[in-house]
């Protein structure tokens, strides 16, 4: 096997990756470069999708203010959402804005060349920042990944994933085995210090917003490596995704449009968000997921409608030419007609437990952006906060690692050889069908885990979730990358099905039928390899 070294190894190339890399390679102390490691393309990836924006708190928006931003998110995260950290975040959201623009990143601008600002569900004021109308996440990804590859400390390895962790003795991490997924070769790469930024894990649902890549690879890499999880219980449906019938991974219609005057009707061309909650179609996600659920179960539906007629065509195509094209090319204008919706997979609040500078349990191991959680979205992320979670985290994380000494050693110890031995032996591919494995798991998840949860449907799901488990066989060693999703998924999916049966209760997106009052007691949930479930009450 092949053994390189880097100062410092980032798995993941969505915008908290590559923030991350861009600010760290400013540090002097960084001798040996560093690796950043994406097992697709550079500019893949799920920050790309983030079609409404980034939360900024201006000192020229005299509607906002951080202690304003700061009571939405903890309104939003019911209960969970730790203060100290959702107050950092938006303090320095100011800066993060500026060094974006710097790097690059153009904002759109209103006529007056200030910047625009538009409203999301839950935001008291207009504080959403937005690039290329409705492509904000792409916007971003483009131009950092511009500066990431004219970076001469920064190494790309694209189509290469992070298998496992190189956790020697002591247990801290020392690196990571890479996987070359073109060759299926594998490369040990030691560094003192790795960042897991690899985002969410969407794709174990049949239905969701994100992108093929989303399996949920850094959190299965962390747990297996004994890090602590936490809160994974908590996943966010997204209440607005183009409802076609085939489409597994949903094109996400913004949250943006309502925010512009959209509003919802069920099939019958009823209104109805303002029956389940005083802010109607611009409630929190998780009550807007909710009503139309609950709506098209009353109509015996598979979606609602989406009015956008509301919107004048000008704003439409303005404001959100993507997501106009995208219902054009599937035979909707939405200048004219009603756009068919329904909830998907979006968002994992819960991930990888880590301080607001993305420190783990774990020496050496540090994690960023929606593969981590630092508890500012606690129970339901407030919309648009994840991108200035990414950005800000990364900007500490860099702070924090200019403090440590970054010199890299290829150490001799019995826990990192056994697990490049492990790695360097041939395996024979797995003699059953993986996709079919997978198709099996996502649709338990998405009919027992998903936006409605019961103690029977739970149980099941999980009873489906070993019984894949046996069947695939594999823990460690793969053969090819589609197995190694699998693995993750298969991972990552029990993580989130055995939280949801501990916790008995409805607290934001994790809602129990059986269970449908929030209990007095606010707890996150914590999970560790080898461990039961642990729940650590944080305030009552």
């Amino acid at each position: 096997m092949i053994i390189n070294k880097y100062s410092v190894i980032i798995i993941g190339s969505g915008i908290a990756g590559l923030y991350a890399a861009l600010k760290i390679a400013e540090n002097n102390n960084v001798e040996d470069n560093i690796l950043l490691v994406t097992k697709a393309k550079l500019r893949e990836s799920n920050s790309r999708y983030a079609q409404g924006g980034i939360v900024g708190i201006l000192p020229e928006n005299d509607q906002d203010s951080v202690s304003l931003h700061v009571r939405d998110t903890m309104k939003a995260g019911a209960g969970l959402t730790d203060i100290d950290v959702t107050r950092f975040i938006s303090e320095n959201s100011y800066e993060v804005i500026k060094d974006l623009i710097e790097y690059g990143v153009e904002f759109d601008k209103d006529e007056n060349q200030n910047l625009a600002m538009t409203l999301e569900g839950a935001h008291s004021v207009k504080r959403i920042l937005h690039s290329g109308g409705d492509a904000t996440g792409l916007s971003m990804e483009c131009a950092l990944s511009d500066k990431v590859e004219k970076n001469p400390k920064i190494t790309i390895y694209e189509k290469s994933q992070a298998v496992e962790l190189l956790i020697d003795s002591n247990h801290r991490c020392n690196g990571a085995i890479v996987f070359h997924t073109e060759d299926n070769s594998y490369e040990a790469v030691y560094s003192s210090a790795v960042v897991i930024a690899t985002g969410g894990l969407g794709q174990i649902y049949s239905n969701t917003t994100n992108p093929s890549v989303a399996t949920g690879d850094g959190m299965a890499l962390a747990y297996k490596a004994d890090a602590i999880l936490q809160d994974m219980e908590f996943i966010q449906f997204h209440p607005t995704a183009l409802a076609i019938e085939g489409d597994n991974n949903r094109f996400l219609i913004s949250e943006s449009v309502r925010g512009e005057g959209a509003r919802l009707r069920n099939i019958n061309g009823e209104l109805f968000a303002f029956k389940y909650d005083r802010m109607a179609d611009l409630a929190p996600r998780d009550v807007v997921t909710r009503a139309i659920y609950s709506e098209m179960q009353q109509t015996n539906s598979s979606y609602v409608y989406l009015d956008t007629t509301l919107i004048d065509e000008e704003t439409i195509l303005r404001r959100f030419p993507n997501i106009y094209k995208a219902c054009l090319e599937k035979g909707i204008d939405m200048t004219k007609e009603y756009v068919p919706v329904s909830p998907a997979a979006h968002y994992s609040m819960g991930g990888i437990k880590v301080t607001v500078g993305g420190n783990t349990n774990i020496p050496g191991l540090y994690a960023v952006g929606e593969a981590s959680c630092t508890g500012l979205h606690g129970a339901n992320r407030l919309a648009s906060n994840s991108l200035l979670e990414c950005v800000v985290a990364a900007s500490e994380l860099s702070k924090e690692l200019k403090t440590k000494d970054l010199t890299v050693n290829i150490i001799e110890d019995p826990n990192i050889s056994d697990t490049i031995n492990c790695y360097d032996s041939p395996i024979d591919q797995f003699n059953g069908d993986v996709d079919e494995l997978i198709t099996r798991l996502r649709d338990t998840m998405w009919k027992n885990a998903g936006i409605v949860r019961d103690q029977d449907k739970l149980c099941k799901a999980l009873k489906d979730i070993h019984e894949l488990k046996q069947e695939f066989g594999r823990s460690s060693h793969c053969y090819n990358l589609k197995e190694y999703e699998l693995r993750n998924m298969l991972i990552v999916s029990e993580l989130v099905v055995q939280a949801a049966i501990a916790r008995k209760e409805s607290r934001g997106a994790h809602y129990r039928s059986d269970y449908t009052e929030t209990s007095l007691s606010a707890y996150h949930s914590y999970m560790k390899k080898g461990d039961m479930l642990k729940n650590a009450v944080s305030f009552a």
